[in-house]
């Protein structure tokens, strides 16, 4: 499947922004969805990941609390929604999908990528 990011830019310190992530066909039964981030001089992390039907959701603790993964599976997207950004929330940020929902936290379980799209957060 081929995934393609949108909805980044650069945003001030504790403003909010939406990412949202168009699959090129059905999610719903056989994707679970990810994000991840790469900051430079850093590894790609793990953000948030949703189950197949949106019933599970899993949030890394530094953005627990702001950031909220979701899934339209009648549109094919996932979205997040990041709210109080922080000037350690600036790298690029990955859609990602996956046959599986084993280890969502793991780069390794997720076989499809987007480009990436940049969020800078700065005054």
């Amino acid at each position: 499947v081929q995934l393609v990011e949108s909805g980044g830019g650069l945003v001030q310190p504790g403003g909010s922004l939406r990412l949202s992530c168009a699959a090129s066909r059905r999610t719903s039964i056989t994707y679970a969805m990810g994000w991840f981030r790469q900051a430079p001089g850093k590894e790609r992390e793990f953000v948030a990941a949703i189950s197949r039907s949106g019933g599970s959701t899993i949030h890394a603790d530094s953005v627990k609390g702001r950031f909220t993964i979701a899934r339209d599976n009648a549109k094919n997207t996932a979205n997040q929604q990041m709210n109080s950004l922080k000037p350690e929330d600036t790298a690029v940020y990955y859609c990602a999908a996956s046959t599986y929902y084993n280890n969502p936290r793991a780069t390794a379980e997720f076989d499809s990528w987007g480009q990436g799209t940049q969020i800078t957060v700065s005054s």
